[in-house]
């Protein structure tokens, strides 16, 4: 039996191996559902809810908007925006013109942002207040129409009033929420609430293979692209979830929408197979177990996707005392990276199944997951989806398949894998062969079940963010001080990677890793900063000079992280010695004190949980934040 049938043989009963073909658009998505339940709740964001009919109402408006832009069929505009209402709206009033959107993650530095947009050719940007701060602070527009997005607009009536009271605690709230932005920008909230709805018969729609998205990703090397998604790609991988998923029921789920949409995970399910759902989306414009649990509250979630350190904190939170009840919630999807099988096994105590994905941008994500079934098998990247095949290849040589139960290349074709690179055909050509994306991960077949060997050559995945090492290295290089650096990621206990910059120094120099993150703050995204650092004398090289970052993994290895230094480990025997010496000082420092009649020093507290300056708790609706947390949510690829 070849490995496609064997994989076929476990899926879960009534689950076809193939999807019948996407025959209509991502618009006809939202059409449907305002069509079946105008009145269910489309959207609750901080306790404010939006009904189907509202949203739609929303689309039209933003449609005319666009229009007036001089947005048209087959252009592109540019959306740099957290999850929020305003979002939702704009992406989907841009599938009804036929209109790509290009998705910017807004916590991204500002000349990163620029970059991409000048790659993608936006007219139209609309954008985060703070993000359009940063990105416009020199002043130079480039022709572009800039709309801003105020995320209070979005917020319960109650929640507006009372940021706008003159107290301490509703400022500062207001600036996590806020930015300043120049003139010349214009308020997209405005814009939409004060124009008629777009008569959307005459719009000339998309076509099935029009791009319906771009998303950014860095690649092997670091350099940006562009990955283009059509209806056609987006929509198979929404067909594939649905029927793989096939006991979620229409106009009947409430889903947590908390994983970025400029990501291509959160795009799927929120965007995409939560509007084919018809569901109610709770969504949070970052992770907040608080939040999520208080609107858990408001509407018990069926359907949740994420990360594990999503689930993990969760958990946590539970554990520490926080009453939720899970049980409600059916099934769970967590993709983006390893997951443990201790915590599935933790999760699906307090809730329902938990499936692990495997998938990345170029194929809308989804490629791989585990069966509904007892015969799942943890820890394994599971089975190929419907209308997906799956070839394991040799990497040097691509059209020859390795042996049974050996390592190789995987190689994937199916509806859902991506057109290409948007104006980049050289990279396209590197990736996509007579309709096979070669993903560049390695994996062997297991009975039918896909096993992930390796992550992509030297790529770093944190907290679910990809993080290419020439990116990083890219802009330590130049800090004063630094002679050379190779960036590798280090595993931790979440089954995350750590960012760490191996540095080597200019003789009598010295830096720290607070000197290094300072640095490149307004360089790299949060996730992408180093996490940690060591010093090196010289980096392992090979012959022909390149810096070999297996090696340098190898040798942090066998060293120890002390306050963010990689350090030679200290010998038990050392260890034991130093602590003897740090017990004498102390007990010499007590009698002096009570010679001196004076009371021994104080420890200076830290912040830590139960430390007296502890950071002041607020509710959760009082404290959103504003854009997504890096240690938790997946990176956009």
């Amino acid at each position: 039996m070849d490995h496609m049938t064997l994989a076929h043989s476990y899926y879960a009963d009534g689950v076809a191996t193939t999807i019948e073909p996407v025959s209509t658009t991502i618009d006809q998505l939202l059409v449907d559902a305002t069509r079946d339940f105008p009145d269910r709740v489309a959207i609750d964001f901080l306790a404010r809810e939006f009904t189907y009919a509202e949203v739609f109402d929303e689309v039209r408006r933003a449609a005319q908007v666009l229009t007036m832009c001089g947005v048209r069929k087959g252009d592109v505009i540019s959306v740099i925006l957290p999850n929020c209402p305003q979002h939702y709206v704009a992406f989907y009033a841009a599938q009804f013109l036929g209109v790509t959107v290009a998705e910017h993650n807004p916590l991204a530095p500002p000349s990163q942002i620029d970059a991409q947009i000048d790659l993608v050719g936006s007219t139209v940007v609309i954008g985060w207040e703070q993000t359009l701060e940063k990105l416009l602070a020199g002043g130079d527009f480039k022709d572009r129409t800039y709309l801003a997005v105020n995320l209070t607009k979005a917020l319960p009536a109650k929640s507006q009033f009372l940021l706008k009271m003159p107290l301490k605690a509703a400022k500062a709230q207001r600036n996590k929420l806020r930015g300043r932005v120049p003139d010349g920008v214009h308020s997209w909230d405005n814009q939409v609430k004060h124009n008629a709805p777009l008569d959307l018969s005459r719009a000339e729609g998309p076509a099935l293979d029009d791009v319906a998205a771009l998303l950014m990703t860095g690649g092997t090397t670091g350099t940006p692209k562009a990955v283009a998604l059509s209806h056609r790609s987006l929509l198979s991988n929404t067909k594939q979830i649905e029927l793989w998923l096939s006991d979620l029921v229409y106009g009947e789920e409430t889903v947590g929408a908390v994983l970025p949409f400029f990501h291509a995970f959160g795009l799927q399910l929120s965007m995409l197979t939560c509007v084919g759902l018809a569901a109610t989306q709770v969504m949070t414009p970052s992770f907040d177990v608080d939040i999520l649990f208080a609107a858990h509250k408001r509407h018990p979630l069926t359907f949740f996707g994420g990360v594990p350190p999503m689930f993990t904190k969760m958990l946590d939170a539970i554990d520490a005392g926080k009453v939720a009840d899970l049980s409600t919630i059916r099934y769970s999807v967590c993709g983006a990276m390893a997951l443990d099988p201790e915590l599935a096994r933790r999760w699906e105590e307090k809730s329902g199944l938990m499936i692990e994905g495997y998938g990345m941008t170029e194929a809308s994500p989804v490629i791989a997951g585990s069966p509904l079934t007892e015969r799942r098998r943890p820890s394994t990247l599971g089975l190929p989806f419907p209308s997906t095949e799956v070839r394991i290849v040799d990497p040097e040589n691509r059209s020859v398949e390795v042996a049974d139960g050996e390592i190789g290349e995987l190689a994937v074709r199916g509806p859902q894998v991506f057109q290409g690179y948007y104006k980049n055909p050289e990279e396209t050509e590197n990736t996509l062969k007579d309709g096979w994306l070669y993903t560049g991960d390695l994996g062997r077949w297991d009975d039918g079940f896909l096993v992930m060997a390796d992550r992509r050559k030297e790529m770093i995945i944190n907290s679910g963010f990809n993080v290419y090492p020439s990116e990083v290295e890219s802009a330590v290089r130049d800090m004063p001080g630094v002679v050379d650096v190779a960036v590798v990621g280090m595993p931790t206990d979440t089954f995350s990677e750590s960012v760490v910059a191996a540095l080597v120094l200019e003789p009598g120099a010295t830096v720290d890793l607070e000197a290094v993150r300072a640095w490149t703050e307004d360089k790299l995204s949060h996730y992408a900063m180093p996490k940690s650092i060591a010093i090196f004398d010289e980096l392992p090289r090979s012959q022909l000079g390149k810096v070999m970052r297996k090696n340098v993994t190898e040798r942090l290895a066998n060293l120890e992280l002390v306050s963010g230094q990689w350090r030679e480990r200290v010998s038990e025997a050392t260890a034991k010695r130093a602590e003897r010496l740090d017990e004498y000082v102390a007990s010499v420092k007590e009698r002096a004190a009570r010679m001196t009649g004076s009371a021994p020093e104080e420890p200076e507290t830290t912040g830590e949980p139960g430390a007296s300056n502890a950071p002041e708790k607020h509710e959760a609706t009082e404290a959103p934040k504003a854009a997504t947390d890096g240690e938790t949510s997946p990176a956009d690829e």
